[in-house]
């Protein structure tokens, strides 16, 4: 007769309880929401097969195939919180809190997308209430060993255009580790962490400019084709996978 282990966790914001079966360890927000999960909130997935790892599931459908629940947030900026001009070992780790702005890390990322297939969307509000979002059918990270190399295509416009497929088959970079393809360290020049190419049309993990222009038009929390320029940055972004059967 299998066991039951009920997990809670107190957060700072709310407290989420999550019930599973011994041979149950959730791999992704996939797994949670074909469960009966149908609440977006704080749940604990195993991307590794072993050790749980608290992440954002995003549960809401809007009635559209590509939006139905079971999405694994792995990066999320809302209100400039969280500072995510950081070293490798916590981009490699993860950092933040995931009741709000958090990244999920980066072993964990390849951790999710070594086996299994994955599409990407990614949802950008400006501080007008302007919406906008890119879905890609493809999304995977590479081991450490390859620099966690993005892998990322089948680009659908949801009205935010197409700003990360110049970053396909970059290695991610920090200001400590420079594994992009500039004659100078993207990071550093863009103050964030991201797989930079020389450098960039996405920075979703620059500076958080709360709607205001930027002296140093790099530095911003951007997303150009749909910003269209490089004064302002974004109010909020979230990136997110769900598994494709």
């Amino acid at each position: 007769m299998a066991m039951t282990v009920c997990v809670a966790a107190l957060l700072s914001v709310f407290t989420a309880s999550v019930c599973i079966a011994d041979v149950f360890m959730p791999a992704d927000c996939s797994d949670v929401y074909k469960a009966g999960e149908s609440d977006s909130g704080i749940y604990s997935i195993y991307p590794a097969g072993d050790v749980p790892v608290w992440v954002y599931c995003h549960m809401v459908s809007d009635g559209k195939d590509e939006d139905n629940g079971g999405w694994t947030v792995f990066q999320r900026r809302m209100d400039g919180s969280i500072n995510f001009y950081r070293p490798w070992n916590q981009y490699k780790r993860g950092f933040g809190a995931t009741e709000g702005e958090y990244w999920l890390g980066l072993e964990n990322m390849y951790q999710l997308t070594r086996n299994r297939k994955y599409m990407l969307r990614v949802d950008l509000e400006d501080f007008e209430g302007r919406k906008g979002f890119a879905l890609y059918s493809s999304f995977s990270v590479g081991p450490e060993s390859d620099g966690y190399k993005l892998q990322v295509s089948g680009f659908t416009d949801g009205g935010a255009g197409d700003s990360l497929t110049y970053n396909n088959g970059q290695k991610f970079s920090t200001f400590d580790k420079d594994q992009d393809s500039h004659d100078k360290n993207c990071a550093k020049l863009c103050f964030g962490g991201f797989w930079y190419n020389a450098c960039y049309y996405a920075n979703p993990n620059g500076v958080y400019l709360w709607g205001e222009v930027a002296k140093d038009n790099t530095i911003g929390n951007y997303w150009y084709t749909w910003n269209k320029n490089y004064d302002d940055g974004m109010k909020s972004i979230s990136m997110k996978i769900k598994r494709v059967s």
